[in-house]
């Protein structure tokens, strides 16, 4: 079969030289390509057959060969031809798919998903075998980049406007491939072909992507003129110029006339490429031959025709430029030839919108104070602002919020900006009110959505997707050695801050961060590495902060976007642990301003929004309002939680290295954890390990047990029926599960000592809790709550470093333990002389088990018969969270504790004083059984996770007759009684800071008393628990010994010296890793 291209070849003989086998064969099967598609000449399906085989060949040379591949990227004739196949190719595949060209842009005419679907299904053989043939093509022009010199295939591409013709390619497989199909309308068969046509088409897209990437690798001019073509969407240009206002008066299309008119200045080729384009032109292009000349309506035509005058710069000058920028000049091209940097107009508006500490420390951190004001007025208008907020289309005001960046009509100096912009704390009912024109709908992937690429991450999955990401960081990424331009202008930083300052590029950035979240990516996944690059090229530029809010949705505390930057940026902080930057750099001080501003965020937004949520839940669990006034549902708290979460893990990171712990000290973060943590504790009932079945009513039968075989049940009795299936909680009931043993991490990692150092605590931080009342919300954290596993030992930790050093912190801790009521499960006996069953709360039970306390003489033979039991059915034992140590246990212990375990003189005076008081007070032993409502005996069987460790012996120092009996209830009478002695009896504590004047009962410890959540015997508890695990950490003592002779540590771990709870990322035991789909 002869070729047209091999018959003009031997005209031309003397001027050019022959072309290669590979050449000609390639040449031939794209000829007869292009008259297959076009119906000129006809083309037969035996024709075709060889066609299809002559291209199958060359991709796979293009493989395997080195030297057929540098052979075909240098040849312009290949570029042409497959410009003109796919020329061809588009319009036809168009028509076949989703409908004709001219209709596409016309609601009206457009073809809907069904027509598309009867299009797909009748033309599925032609549609099948075409894009078959055009992938092969696009896998040989990606093949054909991949050279030594890669400038040269470059340029060529380049040249033969093969890149228009890959943009239109993307297009039209985003348009078939992103449209609503309804495959359960269809019959099996048109299914099928649907699917297989439909994958397809992302082979071409994944394709066309890898080819994009190699076309603009380490070439600036590409990377710009494929920046322009993605983000310039000329359907987005009327929406763009609405968002003016909101995004510093950018001018979309001021910007693209000033990209357009620096790659016109750049637009010289490399010199090799010039060769071959001009050796073309001359012996093929000006003769007409196919396949035909390159096109004279291009920047870069210069290049190949002499007549044509160039603009472009002269790179052999190496003389730096100082950009001037004219107001008066009329020749635009002129005027920004002369300013020398990409547009004037992307550096206006990245002047205006970057941080506004980027110079140097203009916004600081808002106070304890303003905080606490906005937490109360958030509070006060919950119920009149979240249904305004979350259910109605009208979006509120916030601490650097877009929508509050107002800019100067009369712009400034370059650099100079406003210092009351951005980082303004307006008033949360005027904004709900101002904002009412912002659409509270909008969410991710509904709707058309702006840009080329933007509906490429909602069409493939992780491992199609990567040359998509690959793309966006070769284009802004700031890595090392990257040259700066004439002008001194950093390239890479300049399509990063063209890429937000358009809305394309916004979305594009949007649908990236939620990929991440939709396809539950871990952090040791490629897409996770490259979208932590983009987010790290994104900080470069001080943009993080303008990223944030134009992640917002106005009806989320936190949108998934911002969730997900925040886990890119922690991880990016998390990557400074392994490989610190020098303090005091300049990237180190780019890292202190994100980390103020996202704090600002957490102070003035996030804990004000949680913690009014949680307000809502307390008034509802105390009846105050009614359930149904709840204004968000159970996903708008799992999207809170989440974000709160991601912040809280933010924390953690940057509380591990000194520098940066300091800035939170500062910052006085205990508070923002405080509050978070008190309002937890009244919004959330603790959930127990186990829940006591209702014996008061439709009791049944135990199950037979071996022993039980002489009993008299009725074996006709039904089985009992399978419990009900789980059913979803109120939002109202929205559990925080996990949050307050973030809170408990960060606050352990606060008071720990210094690098280095085994002690003291740290006291600043001991002060800021004590002023904020910590202290009793710490102890609140001591019940066993299976939202919240590991709470206690978390606490255990807190404490240590809170007495640690602290003679103010040990006074308040030791009084509470001191002054607490004794004991009385001696409850008066009946007319008969038995004692009644007396009600005992057991930590991680719910509910109350009652007990019947037995007379003394009898303690020692019900001893007996209960080991006996045991070791006859061992399966009958408790399995319930362990009573505390009798006094006749303490005592034991008391005499076998050396008192030269303390570490100083007053400690031991302290010992002693403690233990000669509870010498003489000890009680005798006590022994209970817990019994049904009935008083029949029965054992507990507790099923689900295991229980936490028994506590601990206490020392012989804190060894008090209160300590040595069990847990009980406590009247109210008793605990008001109590709590007034005791707060008569405390020294004032920081009355200057917290101004409470009076006597002690309106000190701020007493009003925190008497607003906990619980009943009173839950605070009681909370501190009778916890207290003597407290002081034996702080004092020094060693680890209880169990009997089995295994030493118990309390769940701390490694928590003496400076191995407190941040020193480890380790997760907790019930958190799963994340699944990992690559």
């Amino acid at each position: 079969m002869a070729s047209p291209t091999a018959s003009e070849g031997a005209v031309a003989a003397d001027h050019r030289p022959a072309l290669t086998v590979e050449e000609l064969c390639f040449a031939s099967a794209m000829s007869c390509f292009e008259g297959w598609l076009k119906m000129d000449p006809a083309i037969g399906p035996r024709t075709m057959s060889y066609v299809t085989k002559f291209i199958s060949r060359t991709l796979e040379k293009t493989h395997n060969l080195k030297e057929v591949r540098e052979t075909l990227s240098r040849s312009v004739e290949v570029w042409v031809w497959l410009t003109k196949s796919f020329a061809a190719a588009l319009p036809s595949l168009t028509t076949r798919s989703i409908g004709p060209l001219q209709n596409l842009n016309d609601p009206e005419k457009g073809v809907t998903p069904q027509e598309s679907t009867a299009l797909i299904t009748k033309n599925y053989t032609s549609l099948k075998e075409d894009l078959q043939l055009l992938i092969k093509l696009m896998h040989i022009a990606r093949n054909l980049l991949v050279v030594p010199e890669p400038e040269i295939p470059q340029d060529l591409c380049a040249a033969a406007q093969f890149d228009k013709m890959l943009y239109q390619t993307i297009t039209l497989c985003v348009n078939v491939t992103s449209k609503a199909y309804d495959g359960d309308i269809l019959e099996e068969t048109a299914r099928h072909k649907l699917s297989e046509i439909t994958e397809l088409y992302k082979k071409l897209l994944i394709t066309c992507l890898q080819q994009a990437h190699n076309w603009i690798a380490k070439n600036d001019r590409n990377k710009m003129s494929f920046w322009s073509a993605v983000l310039f969407d000329d359907e987005s240009g009327e929406e763009q110029q609405d968002a003016g206002a909101q995004f510093a008066d950018f001018r979309p299309d001021f910007a693209k006339m000033e990209v357009h008119n620096w790659i016109e200045r750049n637009s010289r080729m490399c010199d090799k490429a010039r060769q071959l384009l001009v050796d073309y032109q001359q012996n093929l292009g000006s003769r007409g031959s196919p396949p035909g000349g390159l096109s004279e309506n291009s920047v870069l035509s210069w290049n190949w025709m002499p007549h044509v005058r160039p603009r472009a710069d002269d790179i052999g000058q190496e003389t730096k430029i100082t950009p001037q920028w004219k107001e008066d000049e009329q020749d635009k091209f002129e005027q920004d030839r002369l300013y020398g940097r990409v547009s004037r107009e992307v550096d206006t508006w990245w002047l205006k919108v970057r941080d506004p500490n980027y110079d140097e420390w203009i916004i600081s951190m808002p106070s304890v104070e303003k905080a606490h004001q906005l937490i109360e007025g958030c509070k006060l208008s919950s119920l009149n602002r979240y249904p305004h907020s979350y259910r109605n289309d009208d979006q509120e005001g916030s601490v650097h919020s877009a929508e509050n960046v107002q800019m100067p009509e009369h712009q400034g100096p370059e650099g100079e900006v406003r210092d009351d912009r951005h980082y303004n704390l307006p008033d949360y009912n005027d904004d709900m009110i101002e904002d009412e024109d912002v659409d509270d709908d909008e969410s991710y992937g509904e709707g058309p959505m702006s840009g080329l690429l933007t509906e490429v991450p909602n069409i493939l999955d992780p491992k199609q997707i990567e040359a998509l990401h690959m793309i966006v960081k070769s284009c802004i990424l700031d890595s090392a050695g990257i040259s700066l331009s004439r002008a001194g202008e950093n390239l890479q930083k300049t399509r990063c801050r063209m890429f937000l300052s358009l809305e394309c590029g916004r979305s594009l950035l949007r649908e990236i961060l939620v990929f991440i979240a939709v396809w539950e990516k871990s952090e040791q996944s490629l897409i996770f590495q490259l979208t932590t690059q983009i987010v790290e090229a994104i900080h470069h530029s001080a943009l993080i902060p303008f990223a944030w809010q134009s992640l917002r949705i106005p009806k989320d505390i936190i949108s998934p976007a911002q969730t997900v930057l925040l886990r890119l940026v922690n991880n990016m902080f998390r990557t400074r642990l392994q490989d610190p930057i020098q303090p005091g750099s300049k990237g180190h001080l780019r890292d202190i301003k994100l980390l103020q501003f996202l704090y600002i965020q957490f102070r003035t937004r996030i804990v004000p929004e949680c913690t009014a949520l949680m307000h809502l839940q307390t008034q509802i669990r105390n009846e105050v309002c009614d359930p149904v006034d709840f204004p968000v549902d159970s996903w708008d708290m799992e999207r809170a939680k989440d974000g709160l979460q991601q912040f809280l893990d933010l924390l953690m990171t940057v509380n591990e290295p000194m520098e940066w712990r300091t800035c939170l000290i500062q910052w006085e973060a205990v508070f923002d954890l405080l509050v978070l943590l008190k309002s937890l504790e009244s919004a959330v009932p603790k959930k127990p390990m186990v829940d006591l079945p209702d014996r008061s009513a439709h009791r049944r039968p135990p199950p037979p047990h071996d022993d039980d075989r002489d009993h008299d049940y009725d074996s006709a009795d039904p089985p009992p029926p399978p419990p009900p299936p789980p059913i979803q909680e109120h939002a109202h009931k929205f559990p925080w599960a996990g949050i307050k043993g973030q809170i408990l991490h960060i606050i352990a990692g606060l008071l720990q000592p210094e690098a280095g150092r085994s002690g003291p605590g740290n006291p600043v931080v001991q002060k800021q809790i004590l002023q904020h009342n910590g202290i009793i919300s710490l102890l609140n954290c001591c019940v066993y709550d299976d939202h919240n596993r590991f709470a206690r030992e978390r606490v255990q930790i807190c404490l240590k470093w809170l007495m640690d050093g602290s003679a103010e912190a040990n006074k308040v801790l030791h009084d509470l333990v001191a002054v607490s009521p004794p004991p009385n499960l001696q409850p008066a006996p009946d007319a008969n002389g038995v004692s009644q069953p007396v009600p005992l709360r057991v930590d991680g039970i719910a509910g109350e088990v009652k007990v019947r306390v037995k007379n003394p003489q009898s303690s020692s033979s019900a001893q007996q018969q209960q080991q006996q039991q045991q070791q006859q059915h061992p399966s009958a034992a408790y399995n319930q969270y362990p009573p505390r140590p009798s006094s006749a246990a303490s005592n034991d212990s008391r005499t076998t504790t050396n008192s030269n375990t303390s570490t100083s003189s007053s400690h031991g005076d302290h010992i002693h004083d403690h233990d000669h008081r509870s010498a003489q007070a000890a009680p005798m032993a006590i022994n209970t059984h817990i019994i049904d409502a009935q008083a029949a005996i029965a054992p507990v069987r507790v099923h689900g996770p295991a229980p936490p460790p028994p506590p601990p012996a206490p020392p012989a120092a804190l060894t008090l007759p209160s300590l040595a009996s069990p847990l009980m209830s406590v009247s109210p009478s008793d605990y008001e009684r109590f709590t007034k002695a005791y707060m008569n009896a405390l020294p004032p504590l920081h009355s200057a800071a917290t101004g409470v004047p009076g006597g002690h009962l309106n000190h701020p410890m007493m009003q925190a008393v008497r607003n906990h959540g619980g009943r009173p015997e839950d605070l009681f508890k909370d501190i009778l628990t916890l207290a003597d695990e407290a002081a034996r950490l702080a004092i020094g003592q060693p680890p209880f010994v169990s009997p089995s002779g295994s030493p118990y540590h309390g769940g701390s771990g490694s928590a003496s010296g400076s191995g407190s709870g941040s020193g480890s990322r380790q997760r907790d035991a019930e958190e799963t890793e994340e699944e990992d789909f690559m």
